[in-house]
């Protein structure tokens, strides 16, 4: 097994991104190829002595910033670090690549480079929901604007990730709406409720509503792209505000730090549930290769993890299939 590594992609590259490369070479025997400026990323590798013959560099001159008009930059910036990781995974010389770089231009790289895997007529970004139990989110962001179809076809590779990556034998799936009526939505999720209630091979449960989500009401929860990454963010931001409000309250006084002694177990453990450095990427699902996106944000602690899911999903080989024609 060999994971491709954008090293440059990420607010914190190259160091935090080659440290989660060395945290997780100690935790599996995958071979790893490090993408971009070989004399920054060699100095990183030096402070980590462990493995060091497992990991292959290879130079990339550019990097596809945040900032970056995605599909621009895949199309100028040809020697970036993502687009030669990217063609690197296309031409097989990798089974799985990891990025926390800008996320349109490695979602547009993965569609015109690597490719949709065959029968995929749109790949989207799946996202890990951490509620009373993880919960898919399809689309968290690639798709604006989707069809009927589309979310059809949402339906179908979101419900085998979590089934190959999480062994729910029959996972069940909803339309992210604003009512569980079955007339609910616009024509959009009407007309996806439909297809969805006569595709034999989805365990559709109907529509479900924003705060049923995290309350474990599915497994995979299927949305056009703008309404699912405003839902993510908006989820993200609350569970954020919780967790300060939280430590202000048991770090106010000498009496609230002694009660949280008493329940420090118990809070760590919640805490973590709903780290989302704890959950890895992002993969890009209907690519006919593994791509995962790791936040731009990520520490070495969430790029480990990110890395440890792209080994688990290119093991799972979930929907890959030959290039679709003219992706």
């Amino acid at each position: 097994m060999r994971i491709i590594i954008d090293a440059m992609g990420g607010d914190n590259a190259p160091q935090e991104i080659v440290q989660g490369v060395l945290n997780a070479a100690s935790k599996t025997d995958a071979l790893f190829t490090l993408v971009g400026e070989r004399e920054a990323i060699s100095q990183c590798l030096a402070h980590g002595a462990a493995g060091i013959t497992r990991f292959e560099l290879v130079d990339a001159e550019h990097v596809i910033t945040m900032e970056d008009d995605p599909l621009t930059a895949i199309r100028t910036k040809r020697h970036s670090s993502m687009v030669v990781a990217l063609e690197l995974l296309a031409e097989g010389e990798g089974d799985a690549l990891v990025s926390a770089g800008n996320t349109g231009a490695l979602f547009s790289g993965a569609t015109l480079i690597v490719k949709r895997a065959n029968g995929i007529k749109r790949a989207a970004i799946g996202t890990l929901l951490p509620g009373v139990k993880p919960c898919l989110l399809v689309d968290a962001g690639a798709n604006v604007t989707v069809t009927e179809e589309y979310l059809e076809q949402f339906a179908v590779i979101g419900s085998s990730y979590m089934r190959e990556m999480y062994g729910i034998a029959n996972p069940e799936v909803g339309i992210l709406n604003n009512g569980t009526e079955e007339g609910k939505g616009t024509a959009l999720q009407i007309e996806a409720g439909k297809r969805l209630r006569a595709h034999e091979g989805i365990n559709f449960i109907g529509n479900v509503e924003a705060s049923a989500v995290m309350a474990g009401a599915c497994d995979v929860v299927v949305c056009d792209g703008f309404t699912g990454n405003v839902f993510l963010k908006a989820s993200e931001g609350t569970g954020k505000q919780i967790l300060s409000s939280l430590k202000e309250v048991y770090s106010e006084n000498l009496i609230t730090r002694l009660s949280y002694a008493l329940v420090r177990t118990r809070m760590r453990k919640s805490m973590k549930r709903f780290d989302p450095s704890e959950h890895g990427g992002s993969p890009f699902l209907g690519i006919s290769k593994p791509v995962v996106k790791a936040h731009g944000s990520s520490d070495a602690v969430a790029f480990e993890h990110a890395i440890l899911q792209a080994i688990r999903y290119a093991e799972s080989r979930i929907g890959f299939d030959t290039p679709k024609s003219g992706s």
